[in-house]
């Protein structure tokens, strides 16, 4: 049986009024905030309304629960991949401001003139192990390949060129 647009309006917004707070709580429920909550019912109000009388719903209260439950779906979902993407905005109050970066950077550039010298100081092999290793990433296995010495050997070129560094590093500091 098809319900005239005017009978169909009119019965929507009597449901609507009637039944405001418990489609604001299905909404809060999943979102967790009265505010969203109320967008959702707002924009689940819209979308009924765009929604024919031809359609002839049967139980319209469910169909408005369906409708609000989706949109609050809908709403936690895009909220959880924009988070995940972008951040939360109060990830972007600890970004160094720029006034800050010329002194990080010159006591980087210090730190690493530290590390330069004590490399430095280290014999080839040794050196060329830790390189291979900090720099460009090898593996113990495939520094042992690449350099025809055993993984146990690398480990300990690597540990050894590491506390060199340190020691070098901790005797400036103080």
């Amino acid at each position: 049986m098809m319900v005239p647009v005017e009978e169909w309006t009119q019965e929507l917004n009597t449901l609507f009024i009637i039944n405001r707070m418990q489609l604001r709580r299905a909404a809060y429920k999943i979102l967790g905030d009265w505010d969203i909550s109320d967008d959702v019912v707002q924009d689940a109000y819209i979308k009924v309304t765009e929604v024919s009388a031809t359609q002839n719903i049967r139980q319209p209260l469910a169909y408005l629960f369906r409708i609000v439950r989706n949109l609050a779906i809908d709403h936690y979902r895009r909220g959880a991949f924009e988070t995940e993407l972008f951040g939360t905005e109060e990830e972007g109050l600890y970004v160094q401001t720029l006034t800050e970066m010329p002194e990080a950077n010159a006591i980087h550039r210090q730190h690493l003139a530290l590390v330069v010298k004590a490399l430095a100081e280290l014999p080839e092999r040794t050196k060329r192990v830790f390189m291979l290793y900090r720099v460009e990433g090898y593996t113990h296995r495939m520094i042992a390949d690449e350099l025809n010495i055993s993984t146990s050997l690398a480990n300990i070129l690597i540990h050894e060129a590491t506390e060199h560094c340190r020691g070098i590093f901790l005797e400036k500091m103080t």
